[in-house]
């Protein structure tokens, strides 16, 4: 639960919006939570989005690992030792 209180002035503009959208309060809160959200997230680089970097990386990967099929076998190869 959410309680906010508001000036005259803030309380009249929300009406107005709420007269223009159509929708209730509730609705409209979220609404503008999500866009402000969205906005903070544009910022951000993919990276940054993800996440940040990996926690764990490869140390010990070799350096062919960038290849598809190198990357295959090692993913192969690390189930199969998994699964001993």
């Amino acid at each position: 639960m959410l309680t906010v209180q508001l000036d005259d002035e803030t309380e009249r503009q929300l009406a107005d919006i709420l007269a223009y959208e159509q929708t209730d309060r509730s609705e409209l809160v979220r609404q503008l939570i999500r866009e402000r959200w969205l906005s903070l997230q544009a910022g951000k680089s993919i990276l940054e989005r993800r996440g940040g970097l990996p926690r764990h990386p490869l140390q010990d990967a070799p350096p062919d690992l960038s290849e598809r099929e190198n990357r295959k076998q090692a993913i192969s190869e690390y189930l199969r030792q998994r699964q001993r």
